[in-house]
Formats: C-alpha cells, structure tokens, sequence
C-alpha cells in the first residue's frame, strides 16, 4: 500500500524571556500569558499547565462557557474541530463527520448567537420541530453511460422527502453530545447537558416524523440476474458476501493473510472492521462453499488485495483483444498507455465502487437497483429465521451479542456449525 503522507505539525510555543519586565511570557492563540519571574521554576510549572490544557484542546484554550460568554455557535465551532480529529479510521474522516455538519445546521441558524448556557429543552424542541417539518428533493441519479437514450432523456422531477424518525433521534442525539462534550472540556456547566437529557427521542406512532423504510430483504432471482451482467470478479464478491454474511466493506478487503485456513472452517479477521473502535474482535467464518469460491484469489501476496479492480481491467481488456475481429494496425501495436491516465483503477474496491458496480450490473439486467448491504440483511434474516437470534449475532458479529470469554467461545462453535451447513 502506498505510505499515507507526512503530516507536518507546529512547534509548541516557546517560555521566552520579557527583559522589560523580567517576567516568563509564552503567546497562545494570539495572547500574550505571563507567568511570574523569568528561569523559576513556579514560571516553568505555569507554562507546563497552559500547554497541556492547549494541547488537550487542540491547540486552542478552553474557555469558561459563564465567564467568556460562549455562545452557540462558538459551541459548534470547537465541537467540529474536535470532531475533525477525533472520528478518523485509518488517517481518513469517517461519516460521523458529515452526519454532525448535518445535525448543527439547523441549530446554527436559529441559535447561533445565542448563549450556550442558555440552550435548554425547549431550544432543542424547537431544533427537532425543525428536523420534522424538513423537506428535501433527491438529486436525479446521472445516467449510465452505457444508455445513451437515458442521457438525452429529462430525469422525471424527484418528490420532496421528509426524514425518518429514527433520524431526527440520532440527530437529537448528536446536539446532546457536544453539549456533553462542552461539559466535559469545561465550557459549559453539566447541568446544561444534562437538562438536555429532558428530551426523549420521538416514539413510533407518535409523532409527525415518518418511519424509515429500513433495509430490505433481496431476492435470490434479483441477485442471479444481476450476477449475470457482473464480472466474474464481483460476481464471487457478491456470492460470497452473500454465503458469510459480512458487510460490503469487509468483502472488498480480504487478503490472504487475513484468512486462517488451518481448520475445517475458515476464519477471516479483516484488518479493518466497524466496530474496532470499541475494541471487538471481528471473526467472519468461511464455509465449504465460501472456500470453494475464495481458494482462487489467495494466490498471490499475502498482503494483496483478492479482489482488485486493476486485474478486471486487465482481464476486460485481455478478452477483448482476443475477441477482436481485425487484426491490429502497426501503428495501434506501437501505442504506449498514457503514464498519468485522467483515472487509474485502485488495488482494491471500496464500499462505494462495488455498490456502483452493482447498480450498473442492474441497470443492464433491468432489474431495480439495490445496494449490497441488502445481502446481509438477507443472510441475517435466513440464519436467524433457522438458528434464533444468537446464530445470527455470531455469524454476523453485532456488537450486542455477549463480550464474556466463556459465552463467546459457545458463541464461535455455534456460528462454526451454522457456516458449515449454509456455506
């Protein structure tokens, strides 16, 4: 894998020397602190406390939220500052970035002047009154490329959406937490946050706020004519994510040395998985007919990807050379590929490429679009439907399924014995 780039930081401010005055000074976010007399050690001690509380706030002093009449959106401010830092995975943001840009619009805008002190139930009433009353219109989905009827035709005008239920709550949830998080940098006071906590989230039924359409279960007719306008790539993508169960982006990441064949059952550890931050083991086991279909993509490196979209160009173009009807011009044999091409295919899928490779795959079959998240859900509802809700836990590894040694371990025979039978 190529290395991540260098990231440059700033040198920490230094304890300089005010001859005037004689006394110890350091400058942090653009204010000058002085700390007593120059080259003693309670001057030291000073400067130790100011650049760890600076440091601990990312490089920014915090504030007292009664004394500098913090306001909102000051709030929000450092809140995303800190988020920027904080919700990466592998040195990239996740989407918890964008699902909290999402969650202060809103807030911003109806009390961004207004004191954090003084954000209380009603306020974020008001907010969640808000996030109900929302309307927004989809953008049309661009056409294939490969319908060119589609692109000369006008996309039909998308109806205006509300969010679901269940999306206000999280959003509701999200406001909570900065003011918890303010409480605990010390900007706010925690009866603040914790009147906040006042509000309960909107109930099923009882509300204006829709219900979400949640994710349904996929057809395994809607899946075999979709596979036939795949490549045999992901084609064995989908039908081994359909087989174990995994999410879409623990099947683009499989290597060969993430996978343990030493048992009758495979076991495949994935080097990243969603639920890492909490510090959960992610075990997804591989059956018979898994094995079957994944045997072929572990020869080569340990530490190359299985799946790689650079081998099914390679193999696209292979194929259509050998398919070529006219032998190929002198001229067309001494081209040289462009050594900087406008896109280059990566060494492996994202959970994005593979999602629109699928809805291409169905535009072609003519079949509704549908998104591989859909496969596991299908898988969960089967094993859970024949094994109960345990087996469908294990197999599949929800984070609530009990953390305890012994449990656990009954757990991985139980999904070791459910894998061997459905694949």
């Amino acid at each position: 894998m190529p290395n991540s780039p260098q990231v440059r930081t700033r040198p920490l401010p230094k304890l300089r020397h005010h001859k005037p005055s004689g006394r110890a000074a350091v400058t942090l976010d653009g204010k000058h602190h002085y700390l007593g007399r120059y080259g003693t050690e309670a001057a030291r001690r000073k400067y130790d406390r100011l650049i760890a509380e600076w440091l601990a706030n990312n490089r920014h002093l915090p504030k007292a939220g009664s004394q500098s009449g913090l306001d909102v959106s000051e709030l929000l401010t450092l809140y995303v500052r800190h988020a920027k830092t904080y919700y990466l995975k592998n040195g990239k943001p996740t989407s918890s970035i964008e699902a909290i840009k999402q969650a202060i619009r809103p807030m911003r805008r109806l009390y961004g002047d207004t004191p954090a002190a003084e954000f209380g139930p009603r306020q974020l009433k008001a907010v969640r009154q808000t996030l109900i009353d929302l309307r927004w219109t989809p953008q049309p989905k661009s056409p294939d490329r490969d319908h060119e009827a589609d692109q000369a035709a006008e996309p039909d005008p998308a109806p205006p959406r509300r969010l679901a239920r269940e999306t206000i709550n999280k959003r509701v949830r999200i406001i909570r937490q900065i003011f918890r998080w303010g409480s605990e940098e010390g900007l706010l006071e925690e009866t603040v946050w914790r009147a906040l906590l006042t509000v309960v989230g909107l109930k099923k039924g009882r509300s204006e706020a829709p219900e979400g359409k949640g994710v349904k279960q996929i057809s395994d007719a809607t899946v075999e004519t979709t596979l036939a306008k795949l490549s045999p790539t992901l084609a064995d993508m989908v039908r081994l994510q359909r087989l174990t169960g995994c999410r879409p982006d623990e099947v683009c990441i499989i290597r060969p040395g993430d996978v343990d064949r030493s048992g009758e059952i495979w076991e495949y550890r994935p080097g990243s998985h969603k639920n890492e931050h909490h510090d959960l083991d992610r075990i997804i086991f591989i059956g018979p007919r898994g094995q079957e279909i994944l045997a072929p993509y572990l020869l080569r490196a340990e530490t190359a990807y299985c799946f790689s979209p650079s081998e099914v160009i390679k193999r696209f173009c292979a194929q259509k050379r050998a398919n070529r009807k006219t032998p190929m011009t002198p001229s067309q044999a001494k081209r040289r590929p462009k050594r900087n091409p406008r896109t280059k295919a990566g060494e492996r899928y994202t959970r994005d490429s593979y999602r629109r490779a699928i809805h291409r795959a169905c535009d072609k079959a003519d079949v509704p679009r549908w998104s591989p998240n859909r496969l596991r859900h299908t898988a969960a509802s089967k094993i859970r439907r024949k094994y109960g809700v345990e087996g469908s836990q294990v197999v599949l590894g929800h984070a609530k399924a009990d953390v305890t040694q012994v449990y656990a371990e009954r757990n991985f025979e139980l999904a070791r014995s459910i894998v061997r039978e459905v694949g």
